[in-house]
């Protein structure tokens, strides 16, 4: 497992960040650029907000990781554009801005919602944590008197309507932890227990245990749809945030039943076993639906690998996890292999192959994520 980190944190050393840092930045209209053709082509014209917050947190994290790098300058880059194009005066955030007309577009957006929160206490991190926190707080306020659901969470619409939606909750759980690191503020305690609550009462199949993406306007599973889907991701996200919060607030028993059974689903039904990889998504009966396997579950599956790795008493079962964790890493470098240095490919098909296709900025996200987990397990360190 060790020569796999060091190789993986060799490369974000030397050809990620370096990318990232310079082609992926837009210097003269603020923001990142979304995409990288496999030729090496930038597509940037639009800025997401999500995007945005997304690399406030890598840039803030490969800072935090060692990098040699202006990660400090770029996520404060990340947080000017944040706050002057994507948080309008009175504390909404805007999905998308325009930066060739200088338009923004979009309404309400839970899941842009949650990245604006999340960006902003990865840039309180960094200073001014007082007044980013004011202005989260506000955000959340509008979130809770506009679109808060009389169950639990939040709508996507007004008067709730269906699909509700269980990923941009998974990001706003994300999001309250963040802030509950560095803040002793209850509304961010609150937040956090109330989509730990909701997603044990309603996100979770009382059949299979796995957890769903879509529900109608009260929180029911929309069976029988073609939305009713479970991503083995997803699967292993949760149970990497549910524990979290398990241990952050002394209650791992009220969440390590589901949080084991989600990830025993992504490691069983949801694993490519020959590949070592996840595969994208089953259907409501755990069966594959679609076998290709993106990038960003495989970096989940590595974090969810290493709390459970620390969680148990068995050393056997430690071992166990540990060797599964060397075989993810090294079936994560494998999307590095790409003629950009530095760029991914984002899905490899069941034939082992990668699609050829952009690559997104937002999965470095999701490659910090992993990164800054196996940091904090193995000590290893970004140059």
């Amino acid at each position: 497992m060790i020569h796999a980190v060091e190789e993986l944190f060799g490369w974000l050393s030397n050809k990620a960040l370096p990318l990232w840092s310079t082609k992926g930045v837009d210097f003269e209209q603020g923001g990142f650029i979304e995409r990288i053709n496999p030729d090496g082509g930038l597509i940037g014209d639009v800025r997401r907000a999500r995007l945005v917050a997304r690399q406030i947190y890598a840039f803030r994290t490969a800072n935090e990781l060692g990098w040699s790098g202006p990660g400090r300058e770029l996520a404060q880059h990340g947080l000017t554009a944040l706050v002057a194009n994507h948080i309008s005066d009175d504390d909404m955030v805007i999905p998308v801005y325009m930066p060739a007309t200088g338009r923004s577009e979009g309404g309400f957006d839970l899941y842009d919602q949650a990245f604006a929160l999340f960006g902003l206490a990865n840039a309180a991190r960094l200073g001014h944590q007082e007044e980013l926190e004011a202005r989260a707080l506000r955000i959340l306020a509008r979130m809770r008197e506009g679109w808060g659901h009389p169950v639990g969470g939040f709508a996507e619409s007004r008067p709730p309507a269906a699909p509700l939606k269980a990923n941009p909750h998974m990001h706003t759980l994300e999001a309250a932890l963040s802030w509950r690191e560095i803040s002793n503020d209850a509304a961010w305690s609150s937040l956090a227990d109330e989509i730990v609550g909701l997603c044990l009462e309603r996100f979770l199949s009382p059949r299979t245990g796995a957890l769903h993406e879509f529900f109608d306007a009260e929180w029911r599973i929309d069976h029988g749809s073609q939305l009713d889907v479970v991503e083995p991701g997803h699967q292993a996200e949760w149970s990497w945030l549910l524990l979290r919060w398990g241990f952050v607030t002394n209650q791992l028993d009220t969440v390590l039943p589901a949080a084991r059974r989600l990830f025993d689903i992504a490691e069983n039904e949801g694993c490519n076993v020959a590949q070592c990889r996840l595969v994208n998504e089953l259907d409501a009966n755990l069966v594959p639906k679609w076998d290709h396997m993106r990038l960003w579950p495989q970096t989940e599956r590595i974090k969810a690998l290493i709390l459970f790795a620390e969680w148990t008493d068995s050393q056997a079962d430690r071992a166990e996890l540990e060797a599964l964790l060397g075989g993810a890493v090294s079936a994560l470098l494998d999307y590095f292999d790409h003629p950009i240095a530095g760029s991914w490919w984002e899905h490899i098909a069941p034939d082992g192959k990668a699609v050829v296709e952009q690559a997104r900025a937002s999965s470095l996200y999701h490659i910090m994520g992993a990164a800054a987990e196996l940091a904090r397990f193995t000590g290893a360190r970004l140059a």
